[in-house]
Formats: structure tokens, C-alpha cells, sequence
């Protein structure tokens, strides 16, 4: 059933014993053909790329156009009992089929369902979006507000409602049963500005932080809802211009933002329709507020010109914030993505002075994205990290496998190589314990020698011993972007 058009306006078994069964709990894991392909070494790609068309429209880059439904799904291994729920991520896959870049293409939500050691259906739906809905791309759509964007980039489950998010934009409303389009969800009436791809839950008080920003004034706003859903405070906070902010984080005192050098100028813009661009010679900063304070109350600290799309997680020692982020030299500069150089990086933000300190340090000097944290422990302090990835390419993103981290050490706890033809997406960490790290992870991969796509669940403690266990999937399920889990229980 289409939506209504809107036209835009503008604001003013336990773990344990799953484990034990499997026999990979003090007695090692025993290989099974499925998992075979994981002592194959991803050192170098085995992908190829045709260099006469973009990257982001070819391989598993590229849309699919089926909406497929498929049930009592075929499960290689043992899923573990506990899981009951779906879980669900969102990606870029344009109806059109071409698109000017990797974050253009409608939302396309894939999703399976887990209940009592069973895959009970895979779906996957377009968000019925408004732009979706009279097909029209990002070029020609008119400003991203409102209900009129793609909500192409993430999901987050709170207040009893599963919603989508783009990069810009209002979120929509989605149901889990069926992945099914609600409508777009504006806090009954409370939210006038975009909503964050990466809104922020406090394990603490249930409270979900969230900003938007957008091409005008006010370019930045800061938001925060009850557990229930409902909008309790909104603030502006002052830029001197419309910055790009993929990502913030928040302590259990602080939310942090970062103000880099990729700005709202459509006129330097070095893609066709994307009105962001790296400046040369603009400043870069970090902005410290009190958590759920007002805007006014930010202060900032510059740091070197760089570009950060997500964080880890961040926490407070004394008066010093510890930021751990996929740090990029520069991006939207003319140059692929691909082609960044990125490390993982520590932030220190000192606050307890009349002004703010800063000094960072390289904790990995190698190409991680798509970070998972215990979301149990966001704005605290904690210990494991799960990030993706890549392998060498020059002609387009080649994301590997998982890399479990140990961030109080900057050490790898261990790492799991899906083999030279299979492809991980973002690992999604969904509790198993009660302590921090104990549970499982969740993510698609795709075998580009077979043209097919798994959901694979990984223990998250022992990532390197490979999956307990793997759905096969009825179609491929193209490289996207961010996911959630909702479970029963919620």
C-alpha cells in the first residue's frame, strides 16, 4: 500500500551448554566440512572488478530486485536455543539498478528470524519510502527531509518500535514481523529535524540520544527519548556551517560530537548529486556537552583535519574522555573510499580545565570498520570490540572477516578469515551472559565464487574457532550497512 506523499517542509541450551555440546569448550574445535573454507588465507583478494563501472554497482556492491520470503531455512551447524527474535540490517540497493554513489540507493532491509534453534523465515523488503515510492532518485528528489530520503543506513529497536534511519531525514516506522513499511515515525510530532544514523541507548536509564543534522540553519540538534519512545528534550547547537556528522558518542556524563572538514558545498562537490565535500584548510574539532544538557553548554577542541564515520564506544576515566575511532586521513576529496587511509585510533579528551585538552594515539595501524561493542556497556568502560576487515583491493571495498579486539590492551584477541571468497558484513553483538563480551555475533556473508549469501553466528568470546552455525540464505544478500537484533522478549 503506498504512503501518503508528504511535501517536505523545512524547520525553523544456555551458552555455556551449547558449547559444551558442540565440543569446543576445553577440547578444541573439531573441523566439520562446513568450515572447511576458513583455514583458506584472505591475504590477498581473489575478487575481481571491472573497472569501466562503478564499484559500489557490481559484485555483492550491487542491488538485487527480488523481495523473496522464504521459511524453515537451512541451518549448517547448531544455533544456539536462546536466540528468539529477528535480526535485521539495513543497506543501499537502488530499484533503479544505478545510483552515483554506494550510500544513494533506496533502503533495503534483510532480515531472519531465530526461534528455538530454528531459522523460521528470511525476508527481505524496500522501505516504502516517499522517494521509494515515486521512484525518484537523491539527484531529483529535492532536500532529504522529512519523510523524503531513503532511510538506506541503519535500524534501531527502542521504545517497543523498530526504526530506520538514513543519513538525513526523518526515520520510519517498521514492523518486525514482516519487515513491513509502517509509515515515518516523527515522535508524535515532536521531531522538526533529521534523525541520526546512529542514535545512542544509555544501559542506565533506557534513554535514547540522538541529533539530526541538515543544509540549514539549525544545522545541528541534540535530542534524547524516555524508554517508552517519547521526546523529552531537544537543543540546537551552534555550527558555522553544515558539517557531515555520521556518528557522535556518548559517556555516561557527555555526548561527544565531531565537527570535521567534510562541509554541506555542493558547488566542490566531486560527485555528481552529493552536496558534501572535503575543504582544504577548514578546521577539524571535537565538541564535549553534558548528556542530556542544553547546546550552549558545548565546548570545543580542535584536532588535526581528519574524517571519522563510526566510533567504538567511548567512557569517562576522572576528567578524561577515551574516544576509540576508524580514523580516516580524508574522504569526499575526489578519490574512492576505498582509497582512505584509516587506522584505529584513541582519543583523550581532557575536560577538567577551563578549556579542553586533547591527544590521540594509534591503537591498530590497519583498515577496521563497522565497530561492535556489548551495547551493555555504551559510554562505559569496557574491554571487547568486534570490527570488520579488508583486504587489499584497489578497485573497490573488500571487507574479509571479524577482528575481535582487546581495547583496554590494543591487542587482538583473535580473528576469523571466512576464506578468500567469502565476504562479512558488520558483526552484530547480541547478549549471551551476563558478562561483558558473552554472547553471540551476527552477520552476512557472501561467497562471491558462488554467488551465495549466509547468516552466520559467531561466538562472540571465540571468534577465531568460526561459526556455531550458518543459515543459507535463498538469494544473495548485497553488502550493506548497519543492523539490529529484536528479540522476543522485548
Amino acid at each position: 500500500m503506498p504512503l501518503p506523499v508528504k511535501k517536505p517542509t523545512f524547520p525553523s541450551l544456555s551458552r555455556r551448554e551449547l558449547l559444551r555440546s558442540m565440543g569446543i569448550m576445553a577440547g578444541g574445535l573439531v573441523a566439520a566440512p562446513w568450515l572447511a573454507s576458513c583455514g583458506e588465507s584472505s591475504s590477498s583478494s581473489t575478487l575481481e572488478v571491472n573497472p569501466d563501472q562503478s564499484w559500489w554497482l557490481q559484485n555483492n556492491f550491487g542491488p538485487v530486485f527480488n523481495e523473496t520470503e522464504s521459511f524453515d531455512l537451512e541451518v549448517i551447524g547448531a544455533l544456539p536455543p536462546e536466540l528468539n527474535g529477528v535480526y535485521v540490517r539495513n543497506g543501499s540497493n537502488p530499484q533503479a539498478g544505478d545510483s552515483p554513489h554506494w550510500f544513494f540507493g533506496d533502503g533495503m532491509l534483510h532480515g531472519v528470524r531465530l526461534e528455538g534453534g530454528r531459522a523460521a523465515w528470511y525476508r527481505n523488503r524496500y522501505i516504502r519510502t516517499e522517494m521509494f515510492e515515486r521512484g525518484v532518485d537523491y539527484t531529483n528528489s529535492g532536500p532529504p527531509f522529512a519523510g523524503n530520503n531513503q532511510s538506506n543506513v541503519s535500524v534501531v529497536h527502542h521504545g517497543g518500535r523498530l526504526l530506520s534511519s538514513g543519513e538525513v531525514g526523518a526515520a520510519y516506522a517498521i514492523d518486525p514481523d514482516n519487515l513491513g513499511t509502517l509509515g515515518v515515525h516523527d515522535f508524535e510530532g515532536k521531531l522538526n529535524t533529521s534523525f541520526t544514523a546512529h542514535p545512542k541507548i544509555d544501559p542506565e536509564t533506557g534513554n535514547l540520544h540522538f541529533f539530526g543534522y541538515f543544509f540549514a540553519n539549525p544545522f545541528l540538534t541534540y535530542h534524547v527519548a524516555n524508554p517508552a519512545g517519547e521526546i523529552i528534550h531537544s537543543s540546537p547547537i551552534s555550527l558555522p556551517h553544515s558539517s557531515m556528522m555520521h556518528s557522535f558518542a556518548i559517556t555516561e556524563q557527555d555526548v561527544v560530537f565531531w565537527d570535521l572538514p567534510v562541509h554541506f558545498a555542493p558547488s566542490s562537490s566531486t560527485t555528481p548529486g552529493f552536496p558534501y565535500a572535503w575543504q582544504e584548510g577548514a578546521p577539524a574539532r571535537i565538541g564535549v556537552m553534558p548528556l542530556g544538557g542544553r547546546g550552549d553548554e558545548i565546548r570545543w577542541v580542535e584536532i588535526d583535519p581528519c574524517y571519522v564515520f563510526h566510533e567504538v564506544n567511548a567512557h569517562r576515566v576522572g576528567s578524561e574522555i577515551v574516544l576509540d575511532v576508524c580514523r580516516m586521513d580524508r574522504v569526499m576529496d575526489g578519490q574512492p573510499l576505498h582509497a582512505a587511509r584509516q587506522d584505529l585510533r584513541r582519543w583523550h579528551i581532557e575536560t577538567g580545565g577551563t578549556t579542553l585538552g586533547f591527544r590521540e594515539e594509534v591503537i591498530l595501524p590497519r583498515a577496521l570498520e563497522f565497530p561492535m561493542h556489548d551495547k551493555r556497556f555504551t559510554g562505559r568502560s569496557h574491554r571487547h570490540a568486534w570490527l570488520t576487515g579488508f583486504r587489499e583491493n584497489p578497485g573497490t571495498l573488500d571487507p574479509a572477516g571479524i577482528v575481535h579486539l582487546d581495547v583496554t590492551r590494543g591487542s587482538i584477541l583473535g580473528e576469523w578469515d571466512p576464506g578468500r571468497n567469502r565476504h562479512a558484513g558488520e558483526a552484530y553483538f547480541v547478549p549471551g551472559g551476563r558478562g561483558e563480551g558473552e554472547g553471540w555475533l551476527m552477520t552476512y556473508v557472501h561467497d562471491h565464487s558462488r554467488g551465495t549469501s549466509r547468516l552466520v553466528v559467531l561466538d562472540a568470546s571465540k571468534v577465531s574457532r568460526g561459526p556455531v552455525a550458518e543459515v543459507a540464505l535463498p538469494q544473495r544478500v548485497p553488502h550493506g550497512f548497519h543492523g539490529t537484533w529484536v528479540p522476543d522478549s522485548a
